[in-house]
C-alpha cells in the first residue's frame, strides 16, 4: 500500500476533534492510516474481513451517537476519534498542581512521562487484536463471534484514540512512537509489546472470556486513572474509551458465567456431585470446574504483574506532577496530595508474607491493584451464585496476590494460591494443580468446535440470557456464506 492517502477524514472517521481542519494531524495521518489498514489486514481477525458483522459503531459521544448499530465488514469500520465533553473550569485533582486549571496542551517539564503513559496505554490496545486473531475460527455460536469483533474494532478505536494524541501534541517524536505502535507485535521474538500480559497467547475461548474479564479490567483501572489526569485531552479521551471498555468486561463476565452454567446443567442433569470426577465430566463435552479454576489462577496473576511493583518511583511521579491518578480519585477522602501519607504494602518478612506502612506516594501501584482485586472479587461471587444456584458444590476463588508472579516483591518466591509460600520440590510437585496443564490446553482444543449456524451453540456453552440489541434468538450475527 502506498505510504499517503487522500481520504474525507471528517466523514470516514467520526469525531469531535475538528480533524477535517488540523492540517498537521491530517497530515501526519495520511502517513499512518494506511500502514493501520496494513497492520488490520495481516494481524486483525483471520478469515473474517470480508463478511458483515452486526457491530456498534461510536459516530458521536452523545447517548444517540456512541452505539449505532448495523451490519459493516470490519475493515470499513469507522474507527472515530471521540473525547468525551469537556469539563468547564475543571482543575487538577491531585499532586503538586492541585487545584490549578488543566492543561490543554503538553506541560513541557512533563512531557516525556506524559508521552510515555500514552504509548504503554496505547501498545495494549492493538496487542489484544493480534492475541484474538485466530478465534473466529472457533466461536462456539455466531453470537460470540461477533463479541469477539466487536471488542477487536473497539480496541482497534482506542488505538486510534492514542495516536491521535501522539500526532496532536507531541510532533515528530508522536508521529514515531504511532509508527512504533504498528510495527511490534504480541509474542514477537525481535518486538514484542511492552507490557508482559499482551505477550501472552489466547489459544482458546475460555482463555478470551478470562482475558477481557481479568486483564481488560486491568485496562479499566489504568483508564480510569487517566481520566483523571491534569493533561484534558488524554482525561476526555480515556473517560470515552472506558464506556466500551464496560462491553469488554461484560463479555468476560458473562462468557464464564455462560460456561459455568453449561458445566454444572449438565452434571446435575447426569448425577454428578463430586467436581472432582473430572473424566465423567468432561466425558459430557464440557469444561470441569477444577480447570476453570486453573484458568482463573493464571490470568489473575499475570493481570496483577500489569500493575507493576508494589512500591515504585515512576507511579508517585506520575501522581505528583499531575498526570495519572488513582482510581476514581475524586471519591477518595484524603487531601489528594499524599506527602506525608502512608499506605499497607505487602511485603516478605522474615521469610513470611506480612503487611507493613510505606509512604503512600510510591505505594500507588499497590492501591491500584487492590482496586482492582476487589473488583475481581465481586465478579467470582457473581460466578459462585451461577454454581450455587445450579446446586453444584464448589466455589471459584482468587488465589493469593503473591502466587505465579513475575513482577514485583513476589516475583522471586513460590506461593501456593492460599499464599503459603513453597520450596522449589513442593511447587513442582503441586503446580499442575495449581495452573494450566498442557492436557488441559489439549482438551480444550478438542473443545473448539465452530457453530455457525444462527441461534445455535457449542456443547460446553450457554445461551446467553438476552440477545444483542434486541434481536431475535436466531438472529445472523456475522453473514457467512454457505
Amino acid at each position: 500500500m502506498s505510504q499517503s492517502t487522500h481520504v474525507a477524514y471528517d466523514t470516514l472517521i467520526p469525531n469531535n476533534v475538528g480533524l477535517s481542519s488540523d492540517r498537521k494531524v491530517l497530515k501526519a495521518l495520511e502517513r499512518w492510516h494506511p500502514k493501520f489498514l496494513d497492520w488490520w489486514t495481516q494481524m486483525g481477525p483471520d478469515g473474517f474481513q470480508e463478511f458483515p458483522v452486526y457491530l456498534r459503531t461510536a459516530v458521536s459521544v452523545e447517548r444517540e451517537g456512541w452505539a449505532q448499530f448495523g451490519y459493516v465488514k470490519m475493515p470499513d469500520y469507522r474507527w472515530g476519534i471521540l473525547l468525551a465533553p469537556a469539563i468547564e473550569g475543571r482543575t487538577i485533582g491531585f499532586g503538586a498542581h492541585k487545584g490549578e486549571p488543566v492543561w490543554q496542551e503538553v506541560p513541557g517539564e512533563y512531557r516525556s512521562m506524559l508521552r510515555r503513559l500514552i504509548v504503554i496505554q496505547g501498545d495494549t490496545e492493538p496487542a489484544s487484536v493480534e492475541q484474538q486473531r485466530f478465534l473466529g475460527n472457533t466461536a462456539p455460536s455466531l453470537y460470540d463471534m461477533r463479541n469477539t469483533f466487536q471488542v477487536n474494532v473497539e480496541e482497534a478505536r482506542h488505538l486510534w484514540a492514542m495516536v491521535y494524541l501522539l500526532q496532536k501534541y507531541f510532533g515528530r517524536d508522536g508521529r514515531e512512537e504511532a509508527q512504533e505502535l504498528l510495527r511490534r507485535k504480541s509474542g514477537d521474538g525481535d518486538a514484542p509489546r511492552l507490557l508482559g500480559a499482551f505477550n501472552e497467547q489466547t489459544p482458546d475461548w475460555l482463555s478470551f472470556f478470562m482475558f477481557t474479564f481479568f486483564t481488560d479490567r486491568d485496562g479499566k483501572m489504568q483508564l480510569e486513572s487517566l481520566a483523571q489526569s491534569g493533561f484534558d485531552p488524554l482525561a476526555r479521551t480515556t473517560r470515552f474509551m472506558l464506556t466500551e471498555e464496560a462491553h469488554h468486561m461484560f463479555v468476560g463476565q458473562s462468557g464464564v458465567a455462560r460456561v459455568l452454567q453449561k458445566t454444572c446443567d449438565l452434571m446435575r442433569a447426569n448425577r454428578i456431585e463430586d467436581p472432582h470426577e473430572v473424566e465423567r465430566i468432561r466425558g459430557l463435552g464440557v469444561i470441569d470446574l477444577l480447570l476453570i479454576q486453573r484458568k482463573l489462577n493464571f490470568h489473575f496473576s499475570v493481570s496483577l504483574d500489569l500493575f507493576g511493583s508494589e512500591l515504585s518511583t515512576n507511579a508517585a511521579n506520575f501522581f505528583n506532577s499531575g498526570l495519572k491518578g488513582r482510581y476514581r480519585e475524586s471519591e477518595i477522602d484524603d487531601d489528594h496530595r499524599l506527602v506525608d501519607d502512608l499506605y499497607p504494602v505487602s511485603k516478605i518478612v522474615e521469610g513470611r508474607i506480612d503487611t507493613v506502612e510505606a509512604a503512600a506516594l510510591p505505594a500507588l501501584n499497590m492501591r491500584l491493584r487492590d482496586d482492582y482485586v476487589r473488583e475481581c472479587a465481586r465478579g467470582v461471587e457473581r460466578w459462585n451464585r451461577v454454581i450455587e444456584k445450579a446446586g453444584v458444590d464448589f466455589r471459584l476463588t482468587l488465589p493469593h496476590v503473591a502466587f505465579n508472579r513475575a513482577i514485583g516483591e513476589f516475583a522471586s518466591i513460590n506461593a501456593a494460591p492460599d499464599g503459603q509460600l513453597l520450596e522449589d520440590p513442593a511447587w513442582l510437585a503441586q503446580r499442575d494443580h495449581f495452573l494450566p496443564t498442557a492436557d488441559d490446553g489439549t482438551y480444550l482444543q478438542s473443545l473448539m468446535q465452530p457453530v455457525r449456524e444462527a441461534g445455535k451453540y457449542a456443547s460446553w456453552i450457554a445461551p446467553p440470557a438476552r440477545p444483542i440489541d434486541n434481536q431475535p434468538e436466531d438472529f445472523e450475527y456475522v453473514q457467512i456464506p454457505s
